[in-house]
């Protein structure tokens, strides 16, 4: 079977599709983790990267952007200096009506129009403006934090905007 580009799953063209336990064999989500770094310390700067336009993420983008923020994040202010907080959950389960491929697949695989399908895999459901990653660090490693956020950015298949804000943090 051919693997379907990402943007036949990008708009949010169907109705809502999360009730699990009335399907059956819906594929795993292959996000790992959702809190990453120092979960216990509170930081005064927050980090956020957020979609421009409304959209659904397929798990594989979340956990890749997820990934390479993390990663890059470790390497360049070390995991006791930031916690990494993924903000969304692929809900949705994106449905395939698998065709034949191949020589003569054209004679074979007329198909019915618009059917149903199985399940492929899950996406999370994103609004205009929604928050999608956020990183809480200190002052002095905000720059880096931006950067790794901005390489998120590219894996997504919406535009996305960052902001940062400062909060006034007793310690």
């Amino acid at each position: 079977m051919v693997r379907k580009p990402a943007k036949m799953y990008r708009a949010l063209a169907k109705k809502a599709y999360t009730r699990r336990e009335y399907m059956g064999g819906v594929p795993g989500s292959k996000i790992v983790q959702f809190d990453m770094g120092n979960t216990k310390q509170v930081f005064p700067v927050e980090i956020t990267i957020q979609a421009d336009e409304a959209c659904q993420i397929q798990h594989k983008a979340l956990e890749a952007a997820r990934m390479s923020v993390n990663r890059k994040l470790q390497k360049e202010i070390g995991r006791m200096n930031y916690h990494f907080k993924l903000r969304t959950f692929p809900h949705q389960v994106l449905r395939e009506n698998k065709q034949a491929t191949g020589a003569g697949a054209d004679r074979v695989s007329e198909g019915m129009r618009m059917a149903f399908g199985k399940a492929v895999g899950t996406a999370a459901r994103v609004e205009e403006r929604q928050k999608i990653f956020t990183v809480y660090t200190t002052g002095e490693y905000a720059e880096k934090a931006k950067k790794a956020l901005k390489t998120a950015g590219y894996k997504l298949p919406t535009p996305t905007r960052i902001t940062v804000t400062v909060k006034n943090v007793q310690a």
